[in-house]
């Protein structure tokens, strides 16, 4: 089987994209299903830090450590090295398709849609309590853990 190559993005790279990255590597893991994942924002204010304390918190109650991921940017190269990129919103995708290179537009979806089917954008938690992060992660994880009978799919 195909090792998978996945890129969450969303506008900073602090609250749903590494928490989606921490996730989906998690869950990979479990079913032994081999991908390489990364994120990354359309935004670079944060670049270098780590996620927020939040992200971080509400991954740790599920298991899973996010702590040592640092933000980044979106890098013209991602459009090469990824076979799927996923915006956690409609800006996002936007911002995407605006930023890529043509080949890589059919790459370019909206997490959700391609993940479960729905046109529902993750919202960001940012300006949110912990019940806001709660429900970012439970959106995340039901879309991670259909994403991957979607990867067997498509990369079988």
């Amino acid at each position: 089987m195909k090792p998978a190559r996945i890129l969450f993005v969303c506008l900073g790279n602090i609250c749903r994209s590494p928490l989606a990255e921490g996730i989906l590597r998690q869950q990979a893991g479990e079913t032994r299903r081999e991908v390489t994942v990364d994120s990354a924002g359309t935004g670079g204010w944060h670049l270098g830090n780590a996620p927020d304390p939040r992200s971080i918190a509400v991954a740790e109650r599920h298991g899973i450590d996010i702590g040592q991921q640092r933000c980044r940017r979106v890098e013209q190269t991602d459009f090469e090295r990824f076979d799927l990129i996923f915006g956690m919103d409609h800006g996002n995708v936007e911002q995407l398709r605006l930023l890529a290179p043509p080949p890589a537009q059919t790459r370019i979806h909206l997490f959700l849609d391609y993940a479960l089917g729905t046109a529902l954008d993750v919202p960001d938690p940012y300006y949110s309590g912990v019940d806001g992060f709660e429900t970012v992660y439970t959106m995340l994880s039901d879309g991670c853990s259909s994403l991957i009978g979607r990867l067997d799919e498509r990369f079988s």
